[in-house]
């Protein structure tokens, strides 16, 4: 019903930006709270940001804080991660989620496949 689709990643120096994009489809993206959640090897997967539907509520992962900016523009359907500072660390596959048929918090029914973003020191 929702397809997610993320873009963007790739291999940056530590101390550099990135900005990943995630395009939703298939239903109203203005009803889908987005989030960005990231899987380093040998790691558990965890969520780094987190928006509502209309962008006035983010949350974000403690070691991200500050550093990392999520946001939305619903005109496009899209939900970015704008990652500053970047540390070898954060290297993971991040995946973008969509929540459609829920309002529990961290609770995402579609997710995408994925995109690397790789940090060197």
């Amino acid at each position: 019903q929702v397809q997610v689709v993320e873009s963007g990643g790739g291999v940056v120096q530590a101390g550099g930006s990135l900005r990943l994009s995630c395009t939703a489809s298939g239903r109203s993206f203005s009803n889908m709270a987005m989030a960005w959640s990231r899987q380093a090897p040998g790691k558990e997967r965890e969520f780094v940001a987190t928006i509502s539907r209309n962008g006035g509520y983010t949350f974000y992962e403690d070691s991200v804080k500050g550093r990392f900016t999520i946001s939305r523009d619903n005109a496009k359907s899209t939900v970015y991660l704008q990652m500053d500072s970047l540390k070898p660390e954060d290297t993971a596959v991040y995946y973008c989620a969509a929540q459609v048929f829920t309002t529990t918090p961290f609770d995402y029914d579609f997710w995408g496949q994925g995109t690397q973003v790789t940090v060197s020191s």
